[in-house]
């Protein structure tokens, strides 16, 4: 079955321009010109994945991919933006994109990041179709489980809320602990490209999800714990056992 990818943007030129290149790389495109009316169908249907397009002045595509993931923190979002500042590019993550291209860009980069995206929803599923939990499904680490079956994290007995995109890094990251990735790495093992100029993409999810974990720790225990995902000035990142100890 073919993938459905939904297409939200009120500009008639643009939307033609994604549509093309999408129905290029053989998905199946539904398009919706009315913000309020992409919202509603995308809470309502599945898709693969949502492109929204983002134009400043105006802020409703970040508004919509708020409430999207407020609905469903699984849905794959990627948005486009046209002529809006880094700051704001930056904010769609923080509100929950799981990537964002900006204008301009090459066609074939925009193909190559709805394909890494594409290619971890179905991996997912395929995760999530699995039945039985095995020592591969789970990563534990001191007071860290990590089911990725189901898709959970429990820090110190509290159940965190992450993002497909934090969920992955983790995961990858946990893997190896005290193992220091640089941005560029990370780019492409947990988004699947290597295209530069977009390693703020890893800092900002990195700091998303270290906000998450220092604040799913247990305020009754009334202690500092250390940082689980570190800085590594210099080089990038690692994951920290003296975090989960």
């Amino acid at each position: 079955m073919s993938d459905n990818i939904l297409i939200i943007e009120h500009d008639l030129t643009i939307a033609e321009f994604l549509i093309e290149h999408m129905q290029d790389i053989g998905v199946k495109v539904t398009h919706c010109s009315s913000y309020q009316d992409g919202l509603e169908m995308a809470i309502s249907q599945p898709f693969s994945l949502l492109i929204l397009g983002f134009n400043m002045p105006s802020c409703v595509g970040l508004d919509i991919c708020q409430k999207i993931k407020a609905v469903n923190k699984e849905q794959a979002i990627l948005m486009v933006t046209f002529k809006v500042p880094e700051l704001q590019q930056l904010l769609c993550l923080e509100l929950g994109a799981d990537d964002y291209i900006a204008d301009p860009f090459n066609v074939r980069e925009l193909q190559a990041r709805v394909k890494a995206l594409l290619r971890r929803v179905h991996l997912l599923k395929e995760i999530k179709s699995e039945t039985v939990v095995s020592e591969n499904d789970a990563i534990c680490h001191g007071q860290l489980l990590i089911n990725k079956v189901t898709h959970e994290v429990i820090l110190r007995d509290q159940n965190l809320v992450l993002t497909s995109t934090e969920f992955n890094l983790l995961s990858f990251m946990a893997q190896k602990p005290d193992h220091v990735f640089s941005r560029a790495e990370l780019l492409d093992k947990v988004w699947g490209y290597q295209h530069s100029g977009y390693e703020q993409t890893v800092s900002t999810h990195i700091n998303r999800l270290r906000n998450k974990l220092v604040a799913g720790q247990p305020n009754s225990l009334n202690k500092v714990f250390p940082d689980i995902i570190q800085t590594v000035f210099g080089v990038g990142y690692k994951f920290s056992l003296a975090g989960v100890a």
